[in-house]
């Protein structure tokens, strides 16, 4: 029998408010949670019929995809909740183009990322093909500017589009390691005004592996000719260990860049033989070759634990009796069934996808809600029985996702690029040419109510707000039931718990529940990568998973995490140290101490400071007459240091007369004028579309720059400075931010940017 909606939170019913449900001409909301669920059923269930099954036996199929997500035991991908039965009908989530190494092929792959990120997908982009900086261009006899400015129109090209009306596209940049221009694409992100819709990877060789193990040079490559790139007839080389140290220290400033381990993702390919993968999409778990989409859905394992228990289960001696494997296994059927059926009724963005998809029907089941499982049955994250549980989980998901794609090859035909395949090799018939992946899960995880992905809690206890000046706190279920059974609950503890990162020091709360309950605060960075180890033994494509550093983390354990991922057999790793990343929408992190101490005076000679690698910031919304105006105050010392603002549905000219108004103030700002001059220069100025707001006329975009700078500043006041990812607010709700894969997620309100 299908879910009350009481069953979605207050928080799913609000993300899917937001972003999810049909509104109608007027922006009104058209449609109801249950109906959504209905839609995506009825539409993913209607490709059975051209397979041959009566109108009754499509029903049944169409209510058991019904049942699996009301029941909030599956979710597929963003896109297929928003498209599915709807004019648009793109369901894909993630995309790979191609980059030729001409101005012909580089416009036409911008054109076509266009078409994906207005449909609601993101994409993946490996620039190893694009010839060098200063390489000559022979047709105009100049000299070619290298991928790394590429990356800057394709950046610019995706702020141009608005995502599907519902966030900016997502965008994925590779290098491998051995193409000329490397290091300057390892620091291109060292200016956080620059490449904003990016997520950077480098794709590391076996070769580079080996070389900088042994501390040696290695071989860069011509990408015209893939022959040794070489310079007035000398072949170039660089020290392995130098470079592997330059991706380390920029990780460990800002999260970026993250690696993938290129050649093992192609060792395991399924499709080697005939295709080569240069890349992955956004969040780096999906890697696809040129032109290839892939559709991911999740199980929630929190909905296959056992309840009650059984009365034999002890968490550390036979906890594999408190899964119900037969509800699971029977989950894994009907996920790899309705993944297939989507490939069919999708609608896809330009024929080349279309075509790519169908020849392989890669399809990625996942999971979610692993956090939930695990306290369920009282198991700590990162224990030896969690590894070993994930471990045996994913194999059980991933051998009956396989088998049941075997039972549809016989009845619906193998995939068409079957014959250059492993599979055929080893003569299994196959629908689909991978069927796993475990993808980060932000907004969806939230629909369902549970944790993301395979991450730990990123905390027990939140403070949500719900309208100005009225905030509640959120309690996980689980955790909430343990503490009314055990009697240790109170809407203050939870308050105190909601402003903290994890519980190991609230006394109050019984050691053991404080055990179990563990949040990413508490996790090593060997504990994360074991884990994303465990899972990624038996998934066709990648785990998603951020390694969390905390704030006093050292390169060198940045650099065993890397090696550990290594050797571990993961694809690939992201790490991110606490307060580390200078944020475009908001700045997190420790001020630097090092820097000379900024004074609030105008200089003789006024000299503009330099920009700490981290600063911490703050993020306002307020009202104009243009529509919402963002403005984030990033603070060195206390005390602001530069200004950015985004302006909600404008013009591009309101868009750049805003950005110039920014640089400006942080120009000011940074040379040491005093902010009471530059708040008395802005305010009250005049606008064509002033507003009241807040008890006060908003005159102008300055005006209110102004009225924000006096709230925080005005007279000289001073911010304490927090290095803390956990305190950083969402510009949406003011709920706490979650860093995951290069991106930022409210858990509260499902606002989200990478």
């Amino acid at each position: 029998m299908a879910a009350e909606a009481s069953k979605l939170t207050e928080n799913a019913l609000k993300v899917l408010e937001r972003r999810y449900l049909k509104k109608d001409h007027l922006g009104h909301i058209a449609e109801k949670p249950l109906e959504l669920f209905r839609r995506v059923a009825d539409s993913i269930a209607r490709p059975d019929l051209d397979y041959g099954v009566s109108e009754d036996q499509y029903k049944a199929i169409a209510d058991r995809f019904y049942n699996s997500m009301v029941n909030l035991e599956f979710m597929p991908n963003s896109p297929t909740l928003m498209n599915a039965g709807r004019p648009l009908g793109q369901l894909s989530a993630c995309f790979v183009l191609p980059v030729g190494d001409s101005m012909e092929e580089i416009f036409e792959t911008i054109k076509h990322a266009a078409l994906i990120h207005k449909s609601g997908g993101g994409t993946g982009f490996a620039f190893s093909r694009l010839r060098p900086r200063n390489s000559v261009v022979a047709s105009t006899s100049g000299v070619a500017s290298g991928p790394v400015s590429f990356m800057r129109v394709f950046n610019s090209a995706t702020e141009a589009v608005k995502q599907g009306g519902t966030r900016r596209g997502a965008n994925m940049g590779i290098l491998r390691v051995d193409h000329p221009d490397i290091e300057e694409f390892i620091s291109c992100k060292d200016d956080i005004s620059q490449i904003t819709n990016f997520n950077i990877s480098v794709a590391i060789t076996k070769e580079f592996m080996i070389a900088a193990e042994r501390g040696e040079p290695y071989s860069l490559y011509d990408p015209r000719t893939n022959r040794p790139y070489e310079r007035d007839g000398q072949a170039i080389t660089l020290d392995a260990r130098k470079i592997f140290n330059q991706i380390i220290d920029h990780a460990w400033k800002t999260g970026e860049p993250g690696i993938v381990f290129i050649d093992r993702i192609n060792e395991q390919n399924p499709t080697r033989a005939i295709e080569t993968i240069e890349a992955t999409n956004p969040c780096g778990e999906q890697p696809l070759p040129a032109y290839d989409s892939c559709n991911l859905a999740s199980l929630n394992l929190g909905k296959f634990v056992k309840d009650p228990l059984p009365d034999n289960y002890h968490p550390r001696k036979n906890f594999m009796v408190g899964i119900d494997w037969d509800r699971l296994v029977d989950g894994v059927r009907m996920g790899v069934h309705f993944l297939d059926n989507v490939i069919d009724a999708n609608k896809y963005p330009i024929p080349e996808i279309a075509a790519q998809t169908k020849s392989n029907r890669r399809i990625g089941l996942g999971v979610m809600g692993w956090a939930d499982m695990l306290v369920q049955l009282g198991i700590p994250y990162g224990s030896d029985e969690s590894l070993e549980l994930g471990e045996k989980l994913m194999e059980r998901i991933n051998t009956e996702g396989h088998m049941h794609s075997s039972e549809l090859a016989k009845t619906r035909g193998k995939f068409p690029r079957w014959d250059g395949s492993e599979f055929a090799a080893d003569g299994v018939a196959m629908r689909n040419a991978t069927v796993t992946t475990i993808a980060p899960t932000g907004t969806i995880s939230i629909i369902a109510g549970c944790a993301s992905g395979v991450e730990p809690y990123f905390a027990v206890s939140f403070v949500r707000n719900v309208m100005e000046g009225t905030k509640l706190i959120d309690v996980n279920p689980y955790f909430e039931k343990v503490a009314k059974e055990r009697g240790f609950y109170s809407e203050e503890l939870m308050g105190k718990i909601a402003g903290a990162n994890s519980l190991k020091d609230f006394e109050e709360i019984p050691q053991d529940v404080r055990d179990v309950f563990l949040t990413a605060a508490d996790i090593t960075p060997e504990q994360h990568i074991k884990m994303q180890s465990a899972f990624q033994k038996h998934c066709d494509s990648a785990v998603s998973k951020t390694i969390n550093l905390p704030n006093n983390a050292t390169r060198d354990d940045v650099q065993t995490a890397y090696w550990l991922a290594y050797r571990s057999g993961c694809k690939g790793v992201t790490i991110y140290r606490d307060g580390s990343r200078p944020n475009q929408v908001l700045s997190t992190g420790k001020t630097d101490e090092k820097k000379a101490e900024r004074k609030q005076a105008v200089p003789d000679k006024p000299v503009v400071a330099e920009r700490p690698d981290t600063l911490t910031g703050i993020t306002e919304k307020i009202k104009t007459g243009y529509g919402n105006l963002y403005v984030t105050i990033n603070m060195h010392e206390g005390l602001p240091f530069e200004v950015f603002s985004t302006i909600g549905k404008s013009g591009y000219s309101t868009m750049a007369d805003t950005e110039a108004i920014c640089r400006m103030i942080s120009l000011m700002l940074r040379s040491g004028i005093p902010v009471n001059n530059i708040i008395q220069q802005l305010q009250g100025i005049g606008g064509a579309n002033p507003i009241f707001g807040r008890g006060e006329i908003v005159s102008s975009i300055p005006d209110a720059i102004a009225k924000v700078l006096k709230k925080h500043f005005g007279n000289g006041m001073k911010k304490e400075v927090k290095s803390d990812i956990f305190s950083v607010q969402c510009p949406d709700c003011g709920g706490r931010l979650e860093h995951k894969e290069g991106c930022v997620l409210c858990p509260g309100c499902g606002f989200s940017k990478c």
